[in-house]
């Protein structure tokens, strides 16, 4: 228990519930840990220390929060120059869950401009850093969420997902990151990038606690057209299985596992090994219509921004970021005709996954293809060619954004380079509501791997 700021939300439940400790020392530990890790420029507000909950499964438990959600009274700037004096009069469908859950929320964690970004690198409010490594990327655009749980500056974490902003950091820090299925979660009060894209989910230190962060963040939003009529979630409860048998684990070759750094597709199969070990049975899956998948995603995601934006762009034009203001005007690029044909290809993937799904139960792959890039990168060398960073970033995963389907990252292993030990991610899909299959496979998968990841410090 000597450091506190380490222990996940599920082992301080049992601490408080026993007695075994203070929520107000956990607390201090976190703020702590944020006075020594300015460096890593993972906050834009850091809030006012105030007595924890006494009730309510997050009570006592340290949260960060993404800058663009609305927190009501409190400065929500969407890590942008044209918010910079907003301070919205209502939170955010996800921020009354977690309040209402008990939760101390510590401050607004730094992220890529409007979320339009993967790399967290911010022209106002400069680039927020990967603690493994201050010259790499700490990837995004849900950063700053991911360095404060890997670090220990929070206990668990708000993101948002549009084309893999949860996953994307957690595998590059060395958390865990949860995509719920699209809907499960309201999106009101957090700021659109792209509405049918748009994903709300939790970043954590184990399996364990991203179950109990869905179950507090889920549930019907009356106020979010795309939420789905359902209750909240029950996932905390399930029992991890020891081992998998009877699990059905789907690999794909020609997408997920092709162009992959061979030190990171080492990692994955080691991992995958590690799931036959458990009793897991393989088998060998084909998605051909993933070759248009992230054509018709960068699609949509440009579309839809550039319509999020097309008002403020009219106004404050000067006010936004190079990169992002570059991306906002490709948003207007493409025709109606694109858009439609963009929706078509989206139509014909989910059916390819439901396919896929009705043969296995989980889809397995890298997180990333790549080790996180240095800061300022523009490209990567892939397969012996040089591709667009943010691209590569987001290649592997953005597929589960354009089908809606529910995704976990988790740690898998740890590469040495350039003197720093980078971490990898495991990436879990599942077809859409059965987090449940994500949580139980990635829990035993987490389990089996403890001894070789340690504790993660940073």
């Amino acid at each position: 228990m000597s450091e506190l700021h380490l222990l996940t939300a599920t082992e301080l439940r049992h601490a408080y519930a026993t007695g075994e400790l203070d929520p107000g020392e956990v607390l201090a530990a976190h703020r702590e840990r944020i006075g020594e890790l300015e460096v890593l420029n993972a906050w834009l507000s850091v809030w006012p220390e105030s007595a924890p909950s006494a009730q309510g499964r997050l009570a006592g438990i340290g949260v960060a929060v993404k800058d663009n959600f609305d927190t009501a009274g409190a400065r929500t700037t969407y890590a942008s120059q044209v918010h910079r004096d907003h301070v919205p009069d209502v939170d955010a469908t996800a921020v009354t869950r977690l309040r209402e859950a008990g939760a101390t929320i510590l401050g607004k964690t730094h992220l890529h401009e409007y979320a339009l970004g993967v790399t967290n690198e911010n022209a106002f409010h400069g680039d927020c850093l990967n603690p493994h490594d201050h010259e790499r990327t700490p990837g995004g655009s849900s950063g700053g969420s991911a360095v404060a749980v890997a670090t220990g500056m929070a206990c668990v974490a708000l993101g948002s997902d549009t084309s893999g902003s949860i996953r994307i950091p957690a595998a590059a820090c060395g958390v865990v990151g949860l995509k719920p299925t699209y809907g499960r979660v309201g999106k009101s009060g957090c700021f659109p990038e792209a509405w049918s894209l748009d994903h709300v989910g939790p970043l954590t230190r184990s399996v364990a606690d991203a179950a109990l962060m869905l179950d507090v963040l889920s549930g019907h939003d009356p106020t979010d057209p795309a939420s789905l009529p359902l209750p909240p979630t029950e996932l905390a409860s399930l029992e991890i299985p020891e081992d998998l048998q009877g699990v059905r684990v789907g690999i794909e070759q020609d997408f997920f596992l092709a162009d992959v750094d061979p030190r990171v597709r080492q990692v994955t199969d080691q991992a995958i090994a590690r799931l036959v070990d458990l009793g897991a049975e393989l088998f060998e899956v084909s998605l051909p219509t993933l070759t248009d998948a992230i054509w018709a995603l960068t699609i949509i995601d440009t579309a839809e921004t550039a319509a999020a934006h097309r008002t403020l762009m009219r106004t404050h034009r000067d006010d936004y970021g190079d990169d992002v203001r570059v991306l906002i005007e490709c948003g207007e690029l493409p025709s109606a005709v694109d858009y439609l044909q963009a929706q078509q290809v989206r139509t014909l993937v989910q059916r390819d996954f439901a396919r896929v799904f009705g043969q296995v139960d989980a889809l397995v792959s890298p997180t990333l293809s790549i080790l996180p890039p240095k800061r300022g990168q523009a490209t990567v060398p892939v397969a012996g060619q040089d591709r667009e960073t943010s691209a590569e970033l987001m290649r592997l995963i953005g597929p589960a954004n354009l089908a809606g389907l529910p995704a976990l990252s988790l740690p898998a292993g740890v590469i040495e380079e350039d003197g720093a030990s980078l971490p990898t991610g495991l990436h879990l899909m599942a077809a859409p509501r059965r987090e449940d299959q994500l949580i139980m496979i990635g829990g035993a998968l987490e389990a089996s791997l403890a001894g070789q990841l340690g504790e993660r410090r940073v």
